[in-house]
């Protein structure tokens, strides 16, 4: 790495109707570094980069941006990547039913005459799946793979357009343990091979590893640029107090739970894969929560936890389910969604973007979309009262956007997260399972939720947090069940876990199960 600048923005500022995202930011980028921008959701870090990249073009927006000293003024993307720079979005943008050579040189054909050279395609697919570690055949259809797989996939892709400067945009938000270290060391050869990155990242813990500075932005604006290398060192908690304004003195609210009495159990529950019916994804689990507490769920990647919640939620997931559910102490039925709805259990889902919202809808009928009954008479919705509602959740969640009747797809990650429970809530239920409600959140926003579930908790709501965070089930819950090849392995009260036992519990082999 070397003190040469390979990118400069100057005073950039973008402005949306009823909304200023940017505000004279400068960022300046060493040749050859890993530079990490750090903010709150909605601080206008993937706007930057949008800008940067020409996803936003050159007067839409204004400022000044140089690479290697010469001024930029890029109307597209295919103007930016010809300039080396390209960008990996959070949404990964692969085409499912396309081969992995097909997704690499899509928009950018090995072609001969008009005609596309397969052969040559093939091969040099093969080269740079090789390049980052993937060893697939380069005619396996994207859909095939993993998030972890796409994600290499992705940065193959971008390799293949001789790429200078890379952007990263959340790369490992949906990845488990074992895939972010190996996009973590991908990220630490291209440094040595002379690209310099730009990473996007809520996990301090993987900046602190990787980057060698940090840009922080806050309310649009650019707070401090820190220099993670320098001689006074650099604190998880002072990029933390840049990012949101002030000392967080701990990750997680203080809370003194209210326990009632059981309200949920689930006994010798078991499910079986969808698509292979032989194969067992649930294996006799059984767990129960109580009134106003706050029960984890702990697993690591393929161990059941998302299975057994969708498939206790109206059986929406797997075949071949058998186990019973009791609420209050009566055995009750979960056919569909909306009979697991009619007995008091919600779901919050891990993906909200695909499953938790209508992202071409508003807050407005977002949050009344799980409980349009109450909203409704002789079928038809009371629009005002449903203006009332969402303004309460907007106002007692926090969602920063300028009304209710905002498009909930252009609110940042956090936000929309705050819908997905402000549309959950309001249709109150007994019990509320949130399936990794903090992915892909900033650290102030998870506070923030972590308080809403607190909050739920002492209302009496039997509360179910599924995280791959031991950490944070660690700082939230109550008790904590451990699963591991679909079986529930171990239970551990607050006071005894610690992410040792927990893990110790999460990668039992099944003859060892505590029962």
């Amino acid at each position: 790495m070397t003190g040469e600048s390979h990118l400069e923005m100057r005073s950039i500022t973008k402005e949306f109707p009823g909304v200023k995202a940017l505000q004279d930011v400068t960022l300046q980028v060493r040749r050859g570094e890993v530079h990490a921008i750090c903010g709150e959701n909605g601080a206008g870090k993937s706007t930057l980069m949008k800008v940067l990249s020409g996803v936003y073009p050159h007067g839409t927006y204004d400022g000044e941006i140089l690479l290697g000293g010469a001024p930029c003024e890029f109307r597209g993307i295919k103007e930016s990547e010809a300039r080396g720079v390209v960008i990996i979005h959070q949404e990964l943008a692969l085409v499912p039913y396309l081969s992995l050579a097909e997704n690499i040189f899509l928009g950018n054909e090995k072609s001969r005459a008009g005609v596309v050279d397969w052969n040559r395609t093939s091969r040099d697919a093969k080269e740079l799946l090789e390049r980052v570690g993937l060893h697939e055949d380069p005619a396996t259809q994207a859909a095939d793979l993993g998030v972890g797989k796409q994600q290499l996939v992705e940065i193959a892709k971008a390799l293949s357009k001789d790429v200078e400067l890379l952007i990263l945009d959340e790369p490992t938000a949906a990845l488990n343990d074992e895939d972010s270290a190996h996009l973590l060391g991908l990220i630490d050869q291209f440094r040595g091979a002379g690209i310099t990155c730009i990473i996007i990242s809520h996990k301090l813990n993987e900046i602190a590893a990787v980057a060698d500075s940090v840009t922080i932005i806050r309310d649009g604006q650019t707070i401090e640029t820190l220099d993670l290398h320098g001689d006074e060192p650099v604190s998880e908690d002072r990029i933390i107090r840049g990012m949101v304004g002030r000392e967080l003195d701990s990750r997680f609210p203080t809370h003194e739970p209210t326990i009632g009495e059981e309200v949920l159990r689930i006994e010798d529950w078991t499910v079986h894969h969808p698509v292979n019916p032989e194969r067992v994804v649930v294996d006799h689990a059984n767990l129960h929560v109580r009134a106003g507490e706050i029960v984890g769920l702990a697993g690591l990647m393929g161990a059941g936890r998302t299975e057994l919640a969708m498939s206790v939620f109206g059986q929406s997931y797997g075949t071949g389910i058998s186990g019973s559910v009791y609420k209050n102490g009566s055995k009750i039925r979960t056919r569909n969604v909306a009979e697991a709805i009619s007995h008091g259990i919600a779901y919050a889902t891990e993906d909200r973007k695909r499953y938790g919202l209508n992202l071409i809808q508003t807050i407005r009928e977002n949050v009344s979309a799980s409980a349009l009954g109450k909203l409704s008479r002789w079928g038809v919705v009371e629009t005002e009262q449903e203006v009332v509602v969402a303004e309460k959740y907007r106002h007692d969640f926090r969602i920063k956007a300028p009304s209710v009747e905002s498009v909930v797809g252009k609110l940042s990650g956090g936000n929309q997260q705050k819908v997905v429970l402000s549309k959950w809530v309001y249709s109150d239920p007994d019990v509320l399972i949130l399936d990794e409600p903090t992915r892909g959140i900033d650290v102030g926003a998870k506070f923030e939720i972590y308080g809403i579930i607190n909050a739920l908790a002492d209302a009496g709501k039997a509360v179910i947090v599924i995280s791959s965070e031991l950490p944070e089930l660690i700082g939230v819950c109550d008790r904590i069940y451990a699963m591991n090849e679909g079986r529930i392995t171990g239970e551990v009260a607050r006071a005894d876990a610690t992410q040792e036992n927990l893990m110790h519990y999460m990668t039992m082999d099944k003859g060892e199960v505590v029962r």
